[in-house]
């Protein structure tokens, strides 16, 4: 048998949730790893090169004032169930906050990240990476 994503739950014996009942900040936990996961697999994929640049590129696209970016440039192209979790994720009371980053960018960023997890877990990859595409562009492509 192939091992992919989409069978992640069978070969863990996950049972299937409603993921329309977790908290945005469960979202935006798993929405955090994947969408820096993606970034970097960008990065990594357009050839070899020094890990110290490596990184410098991917923080300055994962930090909460480019995830906020974002979401100006793809918020007008969300469904009605995307832009639902998207504020929800936005407006849930974190506990914490990014140390360099205004209250609006965090908040705008953790909406960001919400939207990654469920699309993630909706396993609605395409969706997923059209929207990360749109939103950053040019920038790493």
């Amino acid at each position: 048998m192939e091992t992919n994503l989409s069978n992640l739950n069978e070969l863990f014996h996950l049972e299937e949730q409603d993921i329309r009942s977790y908290s945005p900040l469960t979202l935006a936990y798993i929405g955090d790893g994947i969408y820096e996961l993606i970034i970097r697999t960008i990065l990594v994929k357009k050839g070899n090169c020094p890990v110290n640049r490596l990184h410098k590129k991917a923080s300055s696209l994962v930090k909460a004032a480019a995830q906020s970016g974002i979401m100006e440039i793809i918020e007008k192209e969300l469904t009605p169930e995307e832009l639902s979790v998207y504020r929800r994720g936005r407006n849930a009371h974190s506990p914490t906050m990014a140390k360099h980053a205004t209250m609006a960018d965090y908040r705008r960023a953790t909406g960001f990240e919400a939207l990654i997890g469920y699309l993630y877990l909706k396993e609605e990859y395409t969706r997923m990476i059209t929207l990360i595409r749109m939103g950053i562009g040019e920038e790493i492509l």
